[in-house]
């Protein structure tokens, strides 16, 4: 199994800047996919940013150029670095992993973005 504890969820001004990370219980270069989700109120979970091993990152159109997706192998942490921060991009952030045909998710992080 594979366990995922999120954090970095805060309130932050329009334009500001966040981290998330997302701290997983194996060593995360043995883990083929792993991404970032979002839910905000009254809709449904998307996909946001996707990191497969052998290939580029995949983002979300809404978040191209502004979100980046990274491992560290070391720390065994997924994060996701998000600037330009919208009121849109308020959410509840989830952290999953894709492991020997097993999907993982975490607890969730909130993220609001507001004035």
């Amino acid at each position: 199994q594979v366990q995922l504890v999120e954090s970095g969820g805060a309130l932050v001004q329009p334009g500001g800047s966040l981290r998330l990370s997302c701290a997983v219980s194996r060593a995360i270069f043995s883990i083929y996919s792993m991404g970032w989700y979002r839910q905000a109120p009254g809709k449904q979970r998307e996909l946001v940013a996707l990191d497969t091993v052998g290939s580029d990152a995949d983002y979300a159109e809404s978040v191209k150029g502004r979100f980046t997706i990274s491992r560290d192998s070391v720390k065994n942490t997924l994060y996701l670095d998000m600037n330009s921060l919208e009121s849109d991009d308020t959410a509840v952030y989830y952290c999953s992993a894709l492991w020997r045909g097993h999907a993982y998710w975490g607890q969730g992080t909130q993220v609001t973005v507001s004035s």
